[in-house]
C-alpha cells in the first residue's frame, strides 16, 4: 500500500482493542480504486480485526432523485464487498449518528476525505465525538488535493503544471489485500434502522429517467465512450450531438475513480485523449482545489473582486426580461434554447455542458440583482441535477459568474463578465435536434 500522501489523522486518538474497524463510505461508494476501503482492509489484517463499512443513507440536503441514484449504486457495493466477506451496512440515519453508535466498539474508524460543507460539519461531529483514531483518506482525486496546491488557484492556467507534475511523481498501481478477517454477520443488532439495499427504491416526487446508478453502469458508460465516442470527442460542445462521456454523476457520488477512467483512456491511440483528459484531470481538480479552499463556493462572495465589482455596477441595468424562479423551474421563458436545456436537467438529472454555460448566463441576465441569479442556479442545479452538491458543478456555476475567467468587453447587465446569447448558438451549432430532443 503505498498511499501514504492521501491519508490525514483527524485526531491524535489511539488505536483501541475493540470488536472491529469501520470504513464510513461517504463520496466514494466503490469498491475498485478505493484508497479508503484499502486502507481499512490493511488496518484490519494488521490489528487482526474484522471490517464494517457503514454508509448513512438519510442525507437531508439532498434530493430523492440523488438519493436513489445512490441506494443504486449501492447495490454493487454491496455484492463486491460480500464477495470479500465484508459487511455492508446502510443506516437510514444521517452519517454522523450512525458512526457514533458504531463507534462504542470500534478500533479505528477511517473515512473518505470530505470537501462540501455538509459533509466537513458531519466529520467534524464524529471527530468530536469518537473514542479512538479517526482517519481520513483521499480518494477521488488524481492528485490529494495539497499535494497539487496550498492556495486557491486563479484559473487552470495556473494549477494545470502542478497537477501533471504530481501525476508523472504518484503511482497509480493499485493492488488489493486479501481480507483475512471476515465480517459478514458478526453484528446482530444495531440501534438505527437498516436499509435494504437489495430493493430498489425507485423516486415518486420526480419521473425515473434512463440513467441507472453504480459502478457496474459506470464501467459500461467507460467502455462505450472509449469505443464509441472518444474519437469525436472534438465535437463534445455541439449540443444537438452526444460526444461526452457521461461519467459526471458516477464521478460525483465515487461510483468510479478518475484514475480507472485516466488509465482506461491513456491506453488509447485516439487524438483526443488530451482534451478529454483535460477536462476529467485539469478542469476537475481545479473545482476541488476551489472549494477546498473558498468556504463561501455557494454563496455569491465566493467571486473574484473585479467580477462582483463589475456586476454590481450593473445591477440596476433594465433587464428586458424578469423571471419568477417558479417561470424558470418550470422551463417558461421566451427563450426556446433555455427553455429546452432547462427540461433536459428536470426530464434527465444531466444538462449539455456547453447548454449549462449558456443556461447560467441566461438565468444572469433574467433576474432582480447577480446575488438573486447565483442562488436560483444554485438551487436549480442541486435540485434537479445528478452532480448537484458536487465541486464541478458549484465551480461551473461559479464560472458562469467570472470564476476562473477574465474580464471582457463591458456591456449592459454583465459588466466585464462573459456574456452569451442565441445568436452565437445559432452561429455555432444547428440546434434544431436540441430543441426536437427537448420540446
Amino acid at each position: 500500500m503505498m498511499f501514504t500522501e492521501r491519508i490525514k489523522f483527524l485526531n491524535e486518538l489511539p488505536i483501541i482493542d475493540n470488536l472491529y474497524i469501520i470504513y464510513w463510505m461517504v463520496n466514494a461508494q466503490r469498491c475498485d480504486y478505493n484508497h479508503s476501503l484499502e486502507y481499512a482492509i490493511s488496518m484490519s489484517n494488521k490489528y487482526k480485526k474484522p471490517l464494517i463499512v457503514f454508509i448513512g443513507a438519510k442525507i437531508d440536503y439532498q434530493f430523492k432523485r440523488q438519493k436513489d441514484f445512490m441506494l443504486e449504486g449501492l447495490i454493487d457495493v454491496k455484492a463486491d464487498l460480500g464477495t470479500r466477506g465484508i459487511e455492508l451496512m446502510v443506516g437510514d440515519c444521517s452519517g454522523a449518528s450512525g458512526i457514533y453508535k458504531l463507534s462504542e466498539f470500534a478500533c479505528l474508524i477511517v473515512t473518505d476525505k470530505a470537501y462540501i460543507k455538509e459533509e466537513i460539519v458531519e466529520r467534524d461531529l464524529v471527530r468530536e465525538k469518537v473514542n479512538c483514531l479517526f482517519v481520513e483518506v483521499e480518494s477521488n482525486l488524481m492528485v490529494p488535493v495539497e499535494s497539487a496546491s496550498l492556495k486557491e488557484e486563479y484559473s487552470a492556467a495556473t494549477i494545470r503544471k502542478k497537477i501533471w507534475n504530481e501525476i508523472n511523481l504518484l503511482n497509480y498501481d493499485f493492488m488489493k489485500e486479501e481480507v483475512l478477517f471476515p465480517s459478514i454477520d458478526i453484528i446482530e443488532e444495531v440501534s438505527f434502522k437498516v436499509i435494504n439495499i437489495d430493493q430498489k427504491l425507485i423516486g415518486d416526487t420526480i419521473k425515473k429517467f434512463d440513467m441507472v446508478g453504480g459502478s457496474n453502469e459506470a464501467r459500461r458508460k467507460l467502455e462505450y465512450f472509449i469505443e464509441e465516442k472518444l474519437k469525436n470527442y472534438s465535437r463534445r460542445n455541439y449540443p444537438s450531438e452526444d460526444w461526452t462521456s457521461g461519467l459526471s454523476p458516477y464521478l460525483h457520488f465515487g461510483q468510479i475513480s478518475p484514475i480507472e477512467i485516466y488509465k482506461a483512456v491513456s491506453n488509447c491511440d485516439e487524438t483526443n485523449i488530451a482534451g478529454f483528459l483535460e477536462e476529467l484531470i485539469v478542469r476537475r481538480e481545479l473545482a476541488f482545489n476551489f472549494i477546498y479552499n473558498n468556504k463561501n463556493y455557494d454563496n455569491y462572495s465566493c467571486l473574484p473582486n473585479w467580477a462582483i465589482t463589475t456586476l454590481e455596477k450593473h445591477s440596476e441595468d433594465i433587464r428586458e426580461y424578469l423571471y419568477d424562479l417558479s417561470d424558470l423551474e418550470a422551463g417558461k421563458t421566451h427563450d426556446d434554447y433555455w427553455n429546452s436545456a432547462q427540461k433536459e436537467l428536470v426530464r434527465s438529472g444531466v444538462m449539455h455542458n456547453y447548454m449549462r454555460m449558456y443556461w447560467g448566463k441566461k438565468i444572469i441576465e433574467w433576474s432582480a440583482t447577480p446575488k438573486e441569479a447565483f442562488k436560483r442556479a444554485i438551487y436549480l442545479n442541486n435540485k434537479y441535477a445528478l452532480d448537484g452538491f458536487d465541486p464541478n458543478s458549484y465551480t461551473g456555476i461559479a464560472w458562469c459568474f467570472g470564476k476562473h475567467d477574465r474580464p471582457w468587453r463591458e456591456r449592459e447587465i454583465f459588466g466585464m463578465v462573459r456574456f452569451m446569447n442565441d445568436k452565437g448558438l445559432k452561429r455555432k451549432f444547428d440546434m434544431n435536434g436540441y430543441l426536437d430532443k427537448w420540446k
